[in-house]
């Protein structure tokens, strides 16, 4: 099978040109950094003691405390961190860290992945979430570099798939070192693919941002201070829609309501604008910092690195994800800062989460447009609950100190 993985690998190599082109024509890649993912290089070649590798934005968010915890370590003189989409890359810029340099993951291909750890030489590899790439796990073992899977994520579905070639998924799992799952249905699906080494530390999203820094929102706090405000979070398409429609009924409750829309990918942004004109909604987009006026309806959030200080200024969020079936996206952002949590019936990706907010009565279920109105007007009055503030960040607490124990044993 690794074989035959091989073979489509040299294929994607081949036609990498015209990804990248069609990629980059769409704005998802780096016109001029998307060489690095066939490993060339402007940055000066250097050893590295720690390699992190966090694919997008969700999964560089869950890591930037292990890396600022690192940045610290006297020990570690140099970090490497590999995204693959250009929004983290994005958000890395504005962390402003010392030690820490990022370059894109290069394409899973047996050369390029030589040549990665060639030319970085990383003495410990930290794969963040569902990161799961056969050839560099296979090189990485061959250069006896230990493979940590941290905040580990595998759905049911992701499972299935690889129990089509269950030999070549047993191989690639075996070059885990250490596996830290972030949930128990992953420990069980770690355990089914003969992982050897697994540790339970917990999710490093129930730590985020709330703990790492204050959130200056004074400039919107003084922007929205006249409106009712909500926040919809990490949307998808066909969801911002039913937002609208639920605007046009919350609106008959209180006219100067307004439904601040945080698209889970801001290059839809003019779609969705287009999408509230259909429904004779009037949007304002945050980067163009128009004034609000009393015939504001939707404030599209088009910007990355900043649903923080919106989550700040609401008392209740949707999270989307969950009225399609994709499977939800993280609710902890909102929560960590008091927000009551609405969601759709489609939470598979992070049930435990939602099991713990319902079960702390810190979320509801619903898809109907009716019993979503009652929700928000039942929570908009209510403040922020500093008790469940405190419990999360708590909890997040004592599993950032958990992970960092185990991470710390492998590095010398």
């Amino acid at each position: 099978m690794y074989l035959f993985y091989a073979v489509l690998t040299n294929l994607v190599v081949v036609i990498s040109p015209i990804i990248f082109f069609y990629r980059i024509l769409k704005g998802k890649e780096d016109p001029l950094r998307f060489q690095e993912k066939i490993c060339i290089y402007s940055k000066k070649k250097i050893k590295n003691k720690l390699w992190i590798h966090a694919a997008s934005i969700g999964e560089l968010m869950s890591v930037i405390p292990i890396i600022k915890k690192f940045e610290k370590n006297k020990k570690i003189k140099s970090i490497i961190l590999t995204t693959t989409t250009t929004s983290s890359a994005k958000i890395f810029t504005k962390l402003k860290l010392k030690k820490t340099f990022h370059v894109y993951f290069p394409l899973d291909n047996n050369f390029l992945t030589k040549r990665f750890i060639k030319y970085w030489q990383p003495e410990l590899a930290i794969f963040v979430d569902s990161e799961i790439w056969p050839n560099m796990y296979k090189n990485l073992k061959i250069q006896q570099i230990p493979i940590i899977i941290l905040n580990a994520r595998i759905v049911k579905k992701t499972l299935n798939r690889w129990k089509i070639f269950p030999n070549f998924a047993k191989e690639v799992f075996s070059k885990i070192t250490l596996a830290l799952p972030s949930n128990l249905e992953t420990l069980k699906y770690l355990k089914l693919m003969k992982v050897k080494n697994i540790k339970v530390a917990g999710n490093l999203k129930y730590y985020g941002k709330k703990n790492l820094e204050k959130i200056d929102s004074k400039d919107l706090k003084s922007k929205f201070k006249n409106f009712k405000t909500w926040c919809a979070a990490s949307t998808h398409k066909s969801e911002e829609i039913f937002l609208g429609k639920l605007h046009k009924e919350l609106k008959k409750f209180n006219k100067r309501i307004i439904t601040i829309i945080i698209p889970r990918h801001i290059n839809r942004s003019s779609e969705i604008i287009n999408d509230m004109n259909k429904l004779g909604l009037k949007t304002i987009a945050h980067s163009s910092n128009q004034k609000l006026k009393i015939d504001t309806d939707i404030y599209l959030v088009d910007s990355y690195g900043i649903s923080s200080k919106f989550y700040s200024l609401t008392n209740v969020a949707f999270v989307g994800g969950s009225l399609i079936a994709h499977g939800g996206q993280n609710p902890l952002e909102p929560a960590r800062f008091g927000n009551f949590i609405i969601n759709g019936p489609h939470v598979d990706n992070f049930k435990e989460i939602y099991s713990f907010l319902k079960k702390n009565k810190m979320s509801s279920t619903t898809s109907s447009i009716l019993k979503m109105e009652r929700a928000i007007i039942k929570k908009l009055n209510h403040k922020n609950n500093e008790q469940n503030i405190n419990k999360i960040t708590k909890i997040g607490k004592q599993i950032l100190d958990k992970n960092l124990f185990y991470i710390n044993k492998y590095l010398t």
